[in-house]
């Protein structure tokens, strides 16, 4: 039984994925996956904090439970975006396979979209086992600043899957905001504005002082 069966709601039908080391979570993450799940209509997007992103060796992070519950405060007001602690742990690298398999199990029935920037879909063959990512999820790709998606140089196998119907070019806003922009800002004391940051989430991040 999900979660959602227990707790009396219905079990989703079209759910979406959205990881990312959210550190610290900004609107740039909120508001486009806010967008997709109403353009898609997704009964329920989970955000995944990763406590040990592969791809990103050597860089220290806040740690895990401190970005799950920045993205807890972040969400709060987005009723279909929950956020999930599935790949939170710290020991173990979070493989985005292992996760889309956890959720096919989880809700046996749903329609999977895996929600990526256009910087990690240009990089996909690369990911671990992505040629299952490819053929069991649907996947929706943001568009990011800088990065310009030609279909002709796309390699074979993401140029295939596109011509399959099960790549999904979502219509968002992009953000010229950064992680990295805000972790330096606050490191320097500065207080960005409500329109980059949920001011829950900044109060948190001065409170405990996180990036200073």
């Amino acid at each position: 039984m999900s979660d959602d069966a227990s707790l009396g709601r219905p079990e989703p039908a079209r759910i979406g994925l959205f990881g990312g080391s959210f550190d610290p979570v900004h609107r740039g993450h909120v508001d486009p996956i806010a967008g997709v799940a109403g353009e898609l209509e997704l009964d329920i997007v989970f955000f995944l904090p990763t406590g040990r992103p592969p791809h990103k060796p050597g860089r220290t992070f806040v740690a895990p439970a401190r970005r799950f519950a920045m993205v807890e405060m972040a969400l709060l007001h987005e009723q279909r975006l929950v956020v999930d602690d599935f790949e939170l742990d710290p020991e173990t690298p979070s493989y985005t396979i292992d996760t889309v398999r956890h959720f096919r199990e989880r809700y046996p029935r749903a329609e999977i979209h895996l929600i990526v920037g256009m910087d990690s879909y240009l990089e996909l063959t690369s990911w671990r086992d992505y040629e299952a990512l490819l053929s069991e999820t649907v996947l929706v790709v943001l568009a990011r600043p800088g990065y310009e998606l030609i279909d002709g140089e796309l390699p074979d196998p993401l140029r295939r899957h596109a011509s399959t119907g099960r790549r999904v070019l979502a219509e968002n806003q992009l953000w010229r905001i950064s992680s990295t922009r805000l972790r330096l800002e606050l490191g320097r004391g500065d207080r960005p504005g409500e329109e980059v940051m949920a001011p829950s989430v900044l109060r948190y991040c001065r409170k405990y002082e996180l990036y200073r």
